[in-house]
């Protein structure tokens, strides 16, 4: 550490003399009107040798002046006094409030208190919280235990609710209905079949259904004959289907006829519910159960895993249980409704089906293709007499925007999965908002919700929609990398412990140590920690804020998908020498998933043998929609991916290697003028000017060379920040004399820039957190 550091010190003492502007040309950084372009946050220690100023006939001692303007984010001034260590601290005030720089100081000067009294310590170590604090944190927004049967299987759950309420319509699919006593006696019968076929307790059998009243009669079945359901999407390719298969060691599938060409040929044992009805009928109704307890295995769910092969998630009864019983943020009774909208590979499915089941109320089956289609959405939401529905967010998303009265008559509605776009939120709470809304967030290691937020109105300054506090039964922290809690307003990882957390991944100990680690807050000997990879801060109020995530994995319409699995999956094929994948923002809305690949050339319909590839190893929301073909992939100094270099796709109406000509008479002044000071002839009108070696300093020649072309518009140098492009810069030349705001005295001009700046700021703040967990994470 000290030779690095000499080295480094060295090396910048030597180049002192290097000129700003040097600097940043040979740097080339992303530029922001919105803030400085190397670096935002500056620490000094004025401790250099002062001789006092001596002058003839004079007393002279040393003034403080107040700077009045920060010239960067944050700056913390240090220097040597004659009672020690006089500090100043100067910031932006557009993005830190008072309260937080008191904060920030009280923890700096703790930090070096606590140094002082021991100077031994690890810095890791070195606490920036008082006790009050601390307790807060860890104790105070943690206090979730509630009572639950904790120790019951969910199957035993369900025949006590049964028994209770036996003619109550337990499931509704269409045309199929099924009251609670029907559902427990088909489900009897499907227990004793499999428990004839060698099933017991905590073996796996696979569940490959279609959305139907199969899905409850099965799911049960499974659980009474002791064993967890592993659910297998029809949709998957056979190979992915052949490795859960294999990987979970599935000696029994339970399917339908229509299905059987779906799995691979040579597997498991295949109950067929509806082409072995007789058979499974004669097995008789009589109660079965083979005594799974809470503790006992429930399911195992499949995600994506970042070595290139899916990892299967356990999960207890226990954890179910407490997911939908004496919970704190939803309130379930018998005369509920709750959709069930969710494929069964995905974990939401579980509280749509346990949820209303274990309160007497009905699961109601909506049709995939009704969800899909917004009119017909709210009108099957209206028909069924929805009481209680959980949406992904980009479904949420879509129904805000072209069907926003369709949540009228929810009792609850629950949205999550992914990054929130605040406008949509809105939209609903304007229009026709149900009785509460929850924005709801889990990973599956967490057995589907986490933590959750109730809300009830959005400010126009909010940026994003917090994830809340934790469930009942469920604890939250705020870590730093050593696993300590981090004051508020500052970003860590996300730890979630409690009763909702699974039991690790199948057959992959060394990943689940590293995901699950020992809880090192509570009391119950043995607990866990999971670990998120999910950044956030807490607010004020202790309401959990997503930031985004600490690794490469992304959410995409509610999908968990690691992105080393996309990869792997492509260096697989044989043209392939190496690829990258990243989410990217589309221009018109949403995101995207881009494949970058080194070796295989596409264009045109070439990518079809590639992605024909990839649909025979991966689900399709996997399936990258845009390819790229790189000469190499651009690497950081340190050798790593630099996936901040990645390009954009080419769009539809740019064709890879062209550039789109200026078209107009302005466009191709600017275009002069741009190959005139950038000394380059290949200028596309999409073409960044930064992109393409220009930094501020051209740009004031870009500037005055405009200026005198265009005197009417009073173009200033931040117009050419913020239209970077010549398309775009040429639109801001266009525009009507009236349209251009009226020239400014200096002070004036000064206050404007600021103010533009500023503005600058939330806005790429916005961008930002929109992009959660996906672009924040790049």
């Amino acid at each position: 550490l000290v030779a690095r550091v000499r080295e480094t010190a060295l090396g910048a003492y030597a180049h002192q003399e290097l000129p700003f502007e040097k600097l940043v040309e040979e740097t080339n950084p992303e530029r922001s009107a919105s803030h400085h372009p190397l670096f935002q946050v500056a620490f000094a220690l004025q401790n250099a040798p002062q001789e006092s100023l001596q002058l003839s006939g004079l007393q002279v001692s040393a003034q403080e002046m107040e700077g009045g303007r920060a010239k960067f984010d944050l700056t913390l001034v240090l220097r040597e006094g004659g009672d020690g260590l006089v500090a100043a601290l100067a910031a932006n005030s557009d993005l830190f409030e008072a309260a937080t720089l008191d904060q920030m100081l009280e923890h700096y000067t703790r930090c070096l208190a606590a140094a002082v009294a021991a100077p031994d310590t690890r810095l890791s170590a070195l606490g920036l919280l008082d006790a009050r604090e601390r307790r807060q944190l860890v104790e105070g927004w943690n206090q979730t235990a509630s009572d639950y049967p904790r120790a019951a299987g969910l199957q035993a759950l369900f025949s006590a609710q049964a028994a209770r309420t036996p003619d109550a319509v337990a499931a509704s699919f269409g045309a199929e209905r099924l009251s609670y006593r029907e559902l427990d006696r088909r489900s009897n019968q499907l227990a004793r079949r499999l428990h004839r076929l060698g099933v017991g307790l905590e073996s796996r059998v696979g569940l490959c259904l279609e959305r139907s009243a199969a899905l409850p009669v099965a799911t049960l079945g499974i659980l009474k004959a002791g064993a967890a359901y592993l659910p297998l999407d029809p949709s998957y390719p056979q190979e992915r289907l052949a490795f859960m298969l294999r990987d979970g060691a599935v000696d029994v599938v339970v399917t339908q006829e229509a299905l059987r060409a779906r799995l691979p040929p040579h597997g498991p044992t295949l109950v067929s519910l509806d082409g072995e009805r007789s058979a499974i009928e004669a097995e008789g109704d009589a109660a079965f159960d083979a005594g799974a307890g809470g503790g006992h295995l429930a399911y195992v769910i499949y995600t994506s895993g970042s070595t290139g092969e899916p990892k299967g998630v356990c999960v207890p009864h226990g954890a179910v249980g407490r997911l939908v019983l004496n919970t704190n943020y939803v309130r379930l009774e018998e005369h509920d409704r709750v959709a069930q909208a969710s494929n069964a590979s995905f974990d939401a499915a579980t509280f749509e089906l346990w949820g209303p089941l274990l309160h007497g109320g009905c699961v109601v089956g909506l049709e995939r293709e009704v969800t899909l289609r917004p009119s017909d959405f709210a009108s099957e939401l209206r028909e069924q007499r929805i009481s209680t529905l959980f949406l992904t967010t980009a479904l949420f998303n879509v129904l805000a925007r072209d069907a926003p009265g369709a949540f009228a008559g929810l009792k609850t509605l629950m949205f999550g999965g992914e990054a929130v776009d605040p406008r949509w939120v809105r939209a609903v709470l304007s229009s026709a908002p149900p009785q509460r809304l929850l924005h709801v967030y889990g990973p599956t290691e967490t057995t589907t919700f986490a933590t959750w937020h109730h809300v009830r109105e959005l400010a126009a300054s909010e940026a994003t929609v917090p994830i809340g506090l934790p469930l009942t039964n469920t604890t939250a922290y705020v870590l730093d990398a050593g696993m300590q809690p981090v004051p508020l307003g500052v970003s860590g990882e996300l730890f979630l412990g409690g009763d909702g957390l699974a039991r690790g991944y199948w057959r992959r100990p060394a990943l689940t140590a590293e995901r699950f680690l020992p809880d090192p807050f509570g009391s119950t000997p043995g607990a866990r920690l999971y670990r998120t990879g999910d950044l956030v801060k807490r607010r004020p109020d202790g309401t959990l804020e997503f930031l985004g995530r600490a690794d490469h994995q992304v959410k995409l319409r509610g999908f968990r998908i690691e992105l080393g699995e996309i990869e792997t999956a492509l260096r697989e094929h044989a043209e392939v020498r190496d690829a990258a994948v990243l989410l990217r923002e589309e221009p018109a809305g949403g995101r995207q998933l881009v494949a970058y690949v080194v070796g295989a050339r596409g264009g045109g319909e070439g990518w079809d043998g590639l992605r024909d590839h990839l649909r025979r190893r991966l689900p399709e929301y996997m399936v990258p929609a845009a390819f790229v073909a790189l000469p190499a992939l651009p690497l950081t100094p340190n050798g790593k991916l630099d996936r901040r270099s990645l390009p954009a796709p080419p769009s539809a109406v740019e064709r890879l290697g062209d550039v789109a000509a200026p078209a107009t008479e302005v466009e191709r002044t600017v275009a002069a003028v741009w190959r005139e000071v950038l000394g380059t002839a290949a200028i596309g009108i999409d073409d960044s000017f930064f992109d393409l070696g220009g930094h501020s300093l051209l740009l004031i020649q870009v500037h005055e060379r405009l200026a005198r072309t265009f005197p009417e518009q009073r173009l200033r140098v931040l117009d050419l920040f913020e239209h970077a492009t010549i398309r775009s810069l040429a639109a801001r030349l266009d525009r009507p004399a009236a349209a251009v705001p009226l020239a400014l005295p200096a002070a004036d001009e000064t206050a404007k820039r600021e103010e533009s700046r500023q503005r600058l700021a939330r806005r790429r703040q916005v961008q930002k957190r929109g992009a959660p967990g996906e672009a924040a994470d790049e």
